[in-house]
């Protein structure tokens, strides 16, 4: 079997976009008809999916449409306190979009995993930004050493930084309300980029959850 050529092989201009974009418009609409029209009307999408930058990962692997998953990326598929972005997309699928369900994401082959597990300094706002999977491999590092295979340690480290990405979720004083007020469920997965599957990654119970729970009437 030959290597696979990928659509945008060849990409030289913009117009092979666009013109891409007119033929996905119309295939899309014909197949769900009114979706455009009710998109228009607004947003109402149940899930918040918070997943990697990486190129080769998105929320299409849940089989979606447009309007149905609202979508936070970056790489490592990181929840950091002081990210406001983040921060305020937590706030903006809590209170304006009503979100039920808040996905983290991580995948297999995961550079910036592979690069938090070196010593190498790639330096800039990346580094600045890799530090916090650095942290997370600093509190697994007796867990992660103790596994010699490469591969093997690098898919452990995306899963445990999946739980960790977890907890910030939870830390959210917008989720924390509204998992207490409405339900709202948040869940770590890990795409497998081999096969294009998901995978459930199981959440331990964080004892020290319950300090995030706050009382903004006692200010």
């Amino acid at each position: 079997m030959g290597a696979f050529k990928f659509n945008l092989a060849s990409l030289e201009t913009i117009e092979q976009l666009l013109a891409r974009n007119k033929v996905w418009a119309k295939v899309t609409g014909t197949q769900n008809p009114g979706l455009y029209e009710s998109n228009a009307k607004g947003q109402n999408p149940p899930v918040l999916w918070i997943g990697c930058a990486d190129s080769r990962i998105s929320e299409h692997a849940l089989d979606v449409l447009p309007g149905e998953v609202f979508v936070h990326r970056n790489a490592g598929n990181i929840v950091s306190n002081n990210d406001m972005n983040c921060q305020s997309i937590l706030q903006m699928a809590m209170q304006v979009v009503g979100c039920k369900h808040i996905i983290v994401c991580g995948h297999t082959c995961c550079k910036g995993i592979e690069v938090a597990l070196t010593k190498n300094k790639v330096g800039g706002p990346l580094e600045v930004w890799l530090r916090n999977l650095r942290e997370v491999r600093a509190k697994y590092l007796t867990q992660l050493e103790a596994i010699e295979d490469p591969t093997e340690k690098a898919n452990a480290f995306v899963k445990y930084n999946v739980i960790e990405q977890v907890y910030n979720v939870r830390k959210n004083d917008y989720v924390r309300e509204h998992m207490q007020s409405r339900g709202v469920q948040v869940h770590g997965l890990v795409y497998d980029v081999s096969s294009g599957l998901l995978d459930l990654v199981d959440i331990p119970e964080c004892e020290t959850e319950s300090i995030f729970d706050l009382d903004p009437s006692s200010l």
